[in-house]
Parts: C-alpha cells; sequence; structure tokens
C-alpha cells in the first residue's frame, strides 16, 4: 500500500509538471496523481511476478538441455533448486495475484529481452550460488534465499534501472517504496498461510489525504504563496526555487486542512522531502520557514487539530 510520504511525493511531482505546462488544474492534476499511484501499485504487481518468469526461462533451458542429442550428466540431472523454490512455487499459485495480473492486462510476455537480461545477470550473482548450494526442502531457506534476490540481487541490476526509466516516468521514484511494500508482503508468510497482497491504499484516509492534499493546495495556491511571501520578505521571490514553494504550499495545506495529522509529523515529512529533492541547504531553509510560518499560523488561530498535542 501507498505511504503518505510518497502520496506527498507524488502531489509534488504532479504539481510541479503542471505548472511547466502552465495549466494547474485542479481535476486534471487529480487524475493524473491517482494514474499514477495506479502505476505504483503495477509495479509491485509486476515485481511480485518477476521472479516465476524468471524461473519458467530457466525450466525452459534446462528442457533444451535435456533433449540435446549428447547431453551431459549435468545437463540430464540439474540443480532445480531456483525453479522449485517453494516461495516462488507460493507465487505461482496465489489465485489472487494471477486475478489482479489479469484484471490490470500486466505480465511480462511483453518483454522477453529484459527476462532474457535479467536472468543472465542473475545467474551470475552470489544469491543465485547461494540457491544452488541450498538444501531444497527448507521453506524458511527458499523463502530467505528469494527475498535476497530482491534486496541484494534486484536493487543493483542496471537491467531493470533501465527498464523502470523506459516503462514509466514514475517507476523509478517509486522503486524504493515498492520494495519496502514487497517485503511486507513476503516476510509474513509462513509454510501453512497464502501470500496476502497489500491493497493500494491502507485505507479510505488515505485516499481521502490524496486527493485533498491536492487539491486544497491548487485552489489555495495564491493564498499559501502570500503566506510564504510574508515570511520571505527579505528574499528576491526569483531566488526561492519554484520546488521550494510547492514543498511549502503543501506544507502548509496540510498544516491547515487536516485536522488529524500532527503538526511535527508534517514538519518532518517536508523537511525529508526536501532534503531527498533539493540540497541540504534547501533543507535548512525550508526547516527554519515552515517553521516560522506554523509559529505565526498557531498565534493567529488558524491551526485547527482535533486531537490533543497535534499543534505543538
Amino acid at each position: 500500500m501507498i505511504s503518505r510520504r510518497l502520496i506527498r511525493i507524488k502531489a509534488l511531482q504532479i504539481l510541479y509538471a503542471y505548472s511547466k505546462k502552465g495549466d494547474v488544474s485542479s481535476l486534471n492534476a487529480e487524475k493524473e496523481l491517482f494514474h499514477s499511484i495506479e502505476k505504483y501499485y503495477d509495479l509491485y504487481l509486476m515485481l511480485l511476478a518477476l521472479p516465476q518468469e524468471i524461473a519458467a526461462l530457466e525450466r525452459k533451458k534446462i528442457l533444451q538441455r535435456r533433449q540435446k542429442r549428447f547431453a551431459t550428466p549435468e545437463e540430464l540431472n540439474p540443480n532445480l533448486n531456483f525453479q522449485d523454490n517453494q516461495f516462488i512455487e507460493k507465487l505461482s499459485n496465489s489465485y489472487e495475484l494471477a486475478d489482479l495480473l489479469e484484471k490490470r492486462k500486466l505480465n511480462w510476455k511483453a518483454y522477453p529481452d529484459f527476462i532474457k537480461q535479467i536472468y543472465a545477470a542473475f545467474i551470475k550473482s552470489d544469491v543465485y550460488a547461494d540457491m544452488m548450494k541450498a538444501s531444497g526442502n527448507d521453506f524458511n531457506e527458499d523463502k530467505e534465499l528469494l527475498i535476497r534476490f530482491y534486496t541484494e540481487f534486484l536493487v543493483n541490476d542496471e537491467n531493470l534501472q533501465e527498464f523502470l526509466e523506459e516503462e514509466s516516468i514514475y517507476w523509478n521514484d517509486d522503486f524504493s517504496f515498492v520494495m519496502i511494500m514487497l517485503m511486507k508482503s513476503l516476510e509474513r508468510v509462513n509454510q501453512q498461510g497464502r501470500i496476502k497482497l497489500l491493497p493500494v491504499f491502507k485505507n479510505e484516509d488515505d485516499h481521502d489525504f490524496a486527493r485533498f492534499l491536492l487539491r486544497k493546495t491548487i485552489v489555495n495556491a495564491e493564498e499559501y504563496l502570500k503566506i510564504i511571501e510574508k515570511h520571505t520578505k527579505n528574499w528576491d521571490p526569483d531566488r526561492i526555487a519554484q520546488t521550494d514553494r510547492m514543498i511549502l504550499q503543501l506544507a502548509i495545506a496540510e498544516v491547515l486542512e487536516f485536522s488529524s495529522i500532527p503538526v511535527k509529523v508534517t514538519l518532518n515529512e517536508y523537511i525529508e522531502i526536501a532534503k531527498y529533492y533539493r540540497t541540504e541547504k534547501s533543507k535548512t531553509f525550508i526547516n527554519g520557514l515552515l517553521d516560522q510560518i506554523i509559529k505565526s499560523l498557531s498565534k493567529e488561530n488558524k491551526i485547527k487539530k482535533t486531537g490533543r498535542g497535534l499543534v505543538g
């Protein structure tokens, strides 16, 4: 499921993209935001389906070698640890995963060259070598090895990085968040249990948070800009980076419009986003300015929070 931090990042990306077009329409921006979130979920499902696709390629290659006229003993009796990995079998037998892939028209069949490239890289990896040495009958060992496929091999694979860049403008930024989601799905499964897929959103509150954060920021953009300018009188507006202004506008929208989100959470989240997308200097600037703005809004009694301790 998508985290609120990624929702904030995606809202920032959409704001930036639409500002470049000169058309910051709330309706169009919301459609693009939810499209990008659906693409994020597509990547989650595609990566869950990837090991079984690579295993299928190995199964095909093993069959071809066995059918050779003068097959060697090794070719006739190959190591089947990877293709028979019990956790990959669970993924292959997941009706929920298969159903979602079919409904969303997702599969790896359109990318045979990519599957060949990633398989060629994988069989040279330490993770694959350890799979070949494994006992082959220990579920927890198979599970740990498959998790290492993602966390040690896949995260460093250049073929995957190129694929992400080519297939979606969102996927490179989404990848690290999708990996967290994948690990949550995989780590909780035992030998008797099934793989339970996570939903797109944790709950309806997160869905509403995505919609209203972007909508309120766009609708009240001028009002929030005036708040920023009030606290940057000694700054040349042209010298404040556009991305910094948008981060500040999103933060102000969240402080003013979301009564259940603690102010400290909002402050920390946008400082982290500034660190990720901007520079250390930018992070310090946003930290100091947001702190000033929040104190001023609090004195003016404009910050309305419903729980105890949510303002301080």
